[in-house]
């Protein structure tokens, strides 16, 4: 580590305000290297303190995250009650307020039972807050701008508040930026000054957590492990001494040593070409909106300009082709982070991936050091409770969001169809294997052996594995069934949930198909997509495995007004080409996109009878296709017989369903079929 670094890790930041209170305790109590403070001693940091206080019955099991004194005594408030403290410098604070509802010794009292809410500064913290049976540290982030800083206890009604410990420390004013860009359109950049902020998430990747002690604004990093999606293509990486603090980036106060040496990343060793996501989820509270931070540094053995990333949040783009060596100088073990705010409603989930990127010189890594969520107080100072009119306002257009649903769903979900046919179509020219006598694998049939290519081999499953997954197929696990076979939800041995797609014997799309989409799903690979966790072919077993959509799926996400309604803003005003994905701009002609659209807002009519049937819809959509030319400004165009054949295809399709209103599991296997029986008059 140089020099440069050593200097800069040991200025720490020393906060001008520190007050560490243990309530209830008639003593002072050391924590590591900090002293809390009696709430009875002659500070007279509370206004009513001669109100009763209780100790914890059971010692062992009393948690020691923060230090087990501080949970072995709580002070009980049983009316409205102040906490006074002088404020030497204006900037902000942290709040932290410690909770944890042990057995008391005093049977009056029930703490699991207490109900509350707390204020400060014009804020509300908390609003009817009951606390669960763990240590819950609420961590607030608070502007202060006033000499002294008051925080108010208010029991609810029949009931009475309670603490363990409580601190109020001034933090770097760098930590909190004035203002975020959100990632909803159009990307407006949120005022963050006037603002409270409450930590809901601060997670340390590379499934490790980071102690307060070991963080010099101690704060407690958790492990990413029960956040992550799934762990199927994940390693965990540590390399501490590589990090390499600079001047000119983030201090160890943004991120302690610990958070920047280790990461959580794609396992590309398996297959280095597949475009896959690392995805955590979150809960969070809805009706609100959240800062959050993304936290990088190179650790790895890996030239910085060749690391090139694409983040995402709640599926929506944070930064494309992310070059972090273009962002750290291109010094190696240089820590950075990202900052965005993103709006959240309905579902109360936050999304967050990281993704490859198809950048020239780009490797195919994706990772994360750490992530910080904190949601941001609203118009009112509240963040204990979601504005009344938020709720009635979304009451009010749950309606009109489910039509909207209803109507769109179908048509999107052809237009997803039928992009990816053209893409599949783009790529039919790829040069054909010629070596399928050599990819013969242990355990394989000779059949088996020329159905897939050497690399496609690490996706494979035994099918003892998904029986285990499955509980033998289960039929009370079954959660859907098509012309192929059934789909089960299974849960693979290290946990992660799937949606296992099994082949009938008498299925009429046979082991030709069973390759085809296969084939294309390792290679089409998009984050609005369900994607390919393997296959089984053992015992003339057809078995798909897919990531499980643990949310829903896309049709169970179109409802967003504000989406619907921006896109038909731009129609109006001509400037369609903005809702394209970035990858697509001048590679798709503008008649087609604007035909797409076009069928979409007449789906979108309010009275049924002016939708368009499902006949109308693929009509359209075929026409569309058409004014594409099945060309795309890639330097290659379909030949006139391949042309056809699509054609062919599509034609076949819309006059076979006429106006069927549900399309769902007969497009693409029949398209499927087709592209078959061309790649084998194609091979004769």
């Amino acid at each position: 580590m140089s020099t440069m670094c050593l200097m800069k890790c040991s200025l720490e930041f020393e906060p001008k305000d520190n007050y560490l209170i243990d309530c209830g305790s008639p003593t002072n109590s050391s924590v590591g290297d900090r002293i809390f403070l009696s709430d009875t001693s002659n500070y007279h940091f509370l206004s009513n303190p001669d109100q009763e206080s209780v100790n914890a019955t059971n010692s062992q099991s009393i948690p020691s995250t923060y230090g087990s004194l501080l949970y072995t005594t709580a002070r009980i408030l049983n009316q409205t009650s102040n906490f006074t403290f002088s404020i030497n410098q204006h900037g902000r604070h942290f709040i932290r307020l410690h909770f944890f509802p042990f057995d008391s010794d005093i049977q009056t009292y029930n703490l699991s039972t207490s109900k509350f809410s707390v204020s400060a500064q014009g804020f509300t913290l908390l609003k009817d807050f009951q606390p669960d049976a763990n240590l819950t540290v609420k961590e607030y982030s608070l502007n202060i701008t006033s000499d002294e800083l008051v925080i108010t206890f208010d029991p609810s009604a029949n009931s009475f508040a309670f603490l363990n410990a409580l601190e109020v420390i001034s933090h770097p004013d760098e930590l909190i930026p004035v203002s975020a860009q959100t990632v909803e359109p159009p990307r407006n950049h949120h005022n963050l000054i006037t603002r409270a902020l409450e930590t809901v998430a601060r997670i340390n990747m590379g499934n490790q957590s980071v102690s307060p002690d070991n963080d010099t604004l101690w704060r407690l990093w958790n492990s990413d492990g029960p956040f992550i999606k799934q762990n199927n293509f994940i390693r965990y990486v540590s390399n501490l001494s590589i990090v390499n603090y600079t001047l000119n980036g983030p201090s160890v106060d943004i991120a302690p040593l610990s958070v920047y040496g280790t990461a959580t990343k794609l396992d590309t060793e398996l297959n280095p070409s597949a475009l896959l996501n690392n995805t955590w989820f979150f809960n969070v509270d809805p009706g609100f909106s959240y800062l959050v931070r993304f936290h990088f540094c190179d650790i790895f053995e890996r030239p910085p300009w060749q690391l090139v990333l694409n983040v995402y949040l709640n599926s929506m783009s944070v930064a494309k082709d992310l070059n972090l060596g273009q962002r750290t100088s291109n010094i190696w073990g240089a820590p950075y982070f990202l900052d965005a705010v993103t709006r959240v409603s309905g579902n109360g989930m936050i999304s967050v991936s990281i993704g490859t990127s198809l950048a020239n010189g780009a490797s195919p890594e994706s990772f994360l050091n750490g992530l910080e969520i904190m949601k941001i107080s609203n118009s009112n100072g509240n963040l204990g409770e979601v504005d009344s009119r938020i709720l009635s306002s979304t009451s009010r257009s749950k309606h009109k969001v489910w039509v909207i649903v209803a109507s769109v769903a179908g048509a999107l979900l052809v237009v997803v169809s039928l992009v990816s046919l053209i893409f599949i179509l783009c790529r039919r020219n790829r040069k054909k294997s010629s070596n399928t006598g050599n990819s013969t694998q242990e355990n394989l049939s000779p059949n088996e052996s020329t159905i897939f290519s050497k690399s496609k081999i690490g996706y494979r499953f035994p099918l003892i594995t998904i029986q285990e997954a499955t509980d033998r197929f289960s039929e009370s696990l079954v959660i859907g069934i098509g012309g192929f076979g059934k789909v089960y939800k299974g849960t693979l041995f290290d946990g992660t949930k799937v949606a296992v797609k099994r082949g009938a014997p008498q299925s009429h799309q046979g082991l030709a198909e069973f390759k085809t989409e296969i084939e294309m799903l390792s290679q089409f690979r998009h984050r609005h997509l369900v994607a390919l966790i393997g296959y089984c072919d053992e015992r003339d077993e057809m078995i798909i495995i897919y990531e499980y959509m643990e949310n829903g799926t896309l049709k169970n996400h179109l409802g967003m007004i504000s989406l619907v309604e921006w896109v038909k803003d731009l129609q109006m005003k001509g400037e369609l080409e903005k809702i394209v994905d970035p990858y697509l701009v001048g590679k798709m002609k503008m008649e087609s996109l604007k035909k797409f659209v076009d069928i979409a807002d007449k789906c979108l009519a309010d009275e049924g009878i002016y939708r368009p049937t499902m006949g109308d819809v693929l009509w359209n959509l075929e026409y569309a296709l058409q004014l594409e030319g099945i060309e795309m400004n890639t330097g290659q165009t379909i030949n006139n017989s391949e042309k056809s054949n699509v054609e062919n295809v599509v034609s076949s399709t819309v006059l076979s369903e006429g106006s069927l209103g549900n399309f769902d599991g007969v497009s693409m296997a029949r398209v499927f079929s087709e592209m078959v029986k061309g790649d084998k008059q194609d091979m004769r």
